[in-house]
């Protein structure tokens, strides 16, 4: 059973950077492709950003030039760094699988917090 460890979140100011950070258990996490996704207050899941096994990356409209997802297999590790936040990009970000016909078990999540 994979599990999904969420990290890296806080609160910051617009304008500001934050790096995520997925670790994944079980050798699984390489074969497949990887998201992050988020929720916002009030809203439903939202998916973010979407990595291949070989890299290759596609983004929702409202993040893209300022969001980043890479991925190291050898870590197991899945990463999103943030930059130039909007307070519209608070929410708590989950990674998982891509979907919506599989996920692994949904981890914690880390919160992101952007004031304005």
């Amino acid at each position: 059973q994979v599990q999904l460890v969420e990290s890296g979140g806080g609160l910051v100011q617009a304008g500001g950077s934050l790096r995520l950070s997925c670790a994944a258990s079980g050798t699984i996490f390489r074969i497949v492709r990887m998201a992050w996704h988020r929720r916002a207050p009030g809203k439903q899941r939202e998916l973010v950003a979407t990595i291949t096994v070989g890299s290759s990356t596609n983004y929702v409209d409202s993040v893209k030039g300022r969001f980043t997802i890479s991925r190291d297999n050898s870590k197991n590790t899945m990463y999103l760094q943030m930059n130039n936040l909007k307070p519209e990009d608070t929410a708590v970000y989950y990674c998982n699988q891509e979907g919506p016909s599989h996920y692994f078990p949904w981890g914690q999540g880390t919160q992101v917090t952007v004031s304005s």
